[in-house]
């Protein structure tokens, strides 16, 4: 005959409770190590957006640098070649900001680019981009306008910014700006967009010096 195999002795049910797994404490530590864990990642995705947001605007000013500049005129253009849509691009240069910080400090010339800065987003729409390119060189972006409204817009910005008065030592300073202008269309390229805007900035520039 077969052996039986001896039965096991039951388990009280003090030792039953005391074998039995911490499903719910542990289930519930596994839920708060999630939650740490999604705040941190969230948490560390703002200081990502942070970051990229910071480098892409001048810290100064408060409007895109050259790279944030450049990376939503490429977007614009995009947008352009898929929907037939047009735009202009203006790019403005003070006239005068490098004898200003000569004489006065670059915290006058600071003063002077946020002047500007102010004349220039006051005077566009909010769809529309303002930046700066470096130094005293800006550039805007704007929406749905004709060759014959960009320039009377360029102009219009000349003839505000030439307005402009400010106090230094006792002393009365105007900066001015000299403004080119490039179309934007289905076929345009950022990087030609800007070589054409920037050289119309020069020929205006020199334009303007034979007027005074």
């Amino acid at each position: 005959m077969k052996k039986r195999t001896p039965a096991r002795p039951r388990k009280s049910a003090k030792q039953r409770k005391r074998a039995a797994p911490k499903s719910a404490p542990a289930a519930e530590a596994a839920k708060t190590a999630m939650r740490r864990l999604r705040t941190e990642l969230a948490r560390a995705l703002r200081n990502i957006a942070e970051l990229q947001a910071s480098a892409d605007t001048d810290f100064l000013l408060g409007i895109p640098n050259r790279r944030g500049f450049e990376r939503e005129l490429a977007r614009a253009l995009a947008y352009i070649k898929r929907y037939r849509a047009s735009g202009a691009l203006i790019v403005l240069d003070v006239d005068r900001l490098k004898p200003i910080n000569d004489a006065f400090g670059h915290a006058a010339g600071d003063q002077v680019l946020k002047a500007i800065v102010a004349v220039l987003t006051s005077q566009v729409r909010s769809s529309d981009i303002v930046g700066r390119l470096g130094g005293d060189e800006f550039a805007l972006l704007l929406w749905n306008l004709d060759e014959t409204d960009a320039k009377a817009k360029a102009a219009a910005l000349e003839e505000t910014i030439d307005r402009l008065t400010f106090q230094f030592q006792g002393s009365t300073i105007t900066a001015g700006a000299s403004a080119g202008v490039a179309m934007l269309g289905s076929h345009a390229e950022a990087g030609r967009a800007l070589e054409e805007a920037d050289s119309a900035m020069y020929q205006r520039k020199a334009q303007r010096r034979h007027e005074r």
